[in-house]
């Protein structure tokens, strides 16, 4: 990563934009920051925007607002050709368009791509109604981009590591299955359980099961570990004997807690835990639940 790419990441805090331009507010330019208005078809989208899915309803109450009180928050731009680049504001922009607003006040200031981007990630990432795969793909771009850790995107958004390990192991799921989080038609809890069967097919098999018979994520997760019944054995697998009661309780009890595949090797009182993980990202989530002081029940 380049020198200014990790000055930038350093210097954003969890105040997210607020820290990083402190006074771009509609009372700004008494503080010495210019609001100017721009016309409203000179400007476009930026591309580094995470949101894909804009709530119909919520922003046709924006829209009304608009038409009666016009836009409060000036947008952020950059100066961009003959026009410009959309920073931060882009609800406000969409609501302008649809009221039919010629110019919107905005503060234009030059921003590389790095700033751009990470301030449009930033201001979104805080905010609630990101769905669950528009949240993961924003916390992977500050990671891929931007070269920045996990923890750094804790840091730099107020929200936990291990938040935002889970939800960057969503992005694993098949792309039909992340259609169907996206649309809130599972949950993130299914999903997460459904990270842990290592077979696509299995995945859509259970994911079609939790949708037409309406299952909990505890269903789930009792079907993922054998719902009971002996586990199916992998082709060329030896034959293993059924665990006793009381070890397939421990069995199950791990696999729960982990959300993934766990086996006991071992006689008597000495013996392994085997946890599998499907990739890096999964091996990061089960390592932050080992880390946590809940761990500590199991």
């Amino acid at each position: 990563m380049s020198r200014n790419k990790r000055g930038l990441a350093r210097g954003i805090d969890v105040k997210g934009l607020d820290a990083l331009l402190p006074g771009v507010r509609p009372e700004a330019a008494a503080a010495g920051q210019q609001v100017e208005q721009v016309p409203v078809d000179r400007i476009r989208p930026n591309p580094y925007q995470p949101r894909r899915q804009f709530d119909p309803d919520a922003l046709a109450e924006l829209v009304e607002s608009v038409r009666q009180h016009g836009i409060v928050q000036p947008l952020l731009l950059r100066p961009e050709g003959d026009g410009y680049r959309l920073v931060a504001g882009e609800r406000r922009w969409r609501a302008a368009q649809a009221a039919g607003l010629e110019t919107v006040p905005a503060v234009v200031r030059e921003f590389s791509d790095v700033e751009m981007m990470e301030i449009a990630l930033v201001e979104n990432l805080q905010r609630e109604d990101l769905n669950p795969i528009e949240e993961a793909q924003g916390y992977r771009m500050l990671c891929e981009e931007l070269g920045l850790t996990q923890e750094q995107v804790s840091q730099r958004v107020g929200k936990s590591r291990s938040h935002i390990a889970n939800l960057m192991r969503l992005l694993s799921l098949p792309d039909d299955l992340r259609r169907l989080v996206a649309e809130g038609k599972l949950s993130t809890g299914h999903a997460k359980v459904l990270l842990s069967v290592p077979s696509p097919v299995e995945m859509r098999r259970l994911a079609a099961e939790v949708l037409s018979e309406g299952l909990t994520v505890r269903q789930l997760e009792q079907r993922v570990a054998g719902g009971g019944k002996a586990p199916r054995r992998r082709p060329g697998a030896s034959r293993q004997p059924a665990p006793e009661p009381e070890v397939q309780d421990l069995i199950d009890r791990l696999q729960r807690a982990l959300n993934t595949r766990v086996a006991l090797r071992g006689r008597g009182p000495r013996g392994q835990i085997v946890i599998e993980y499907y990739s890096w990202d999964d091996l990061e989530r089960i390592l932050a639940r080992l880390e946590s002081p809940a761990a500590a029940s199991f």
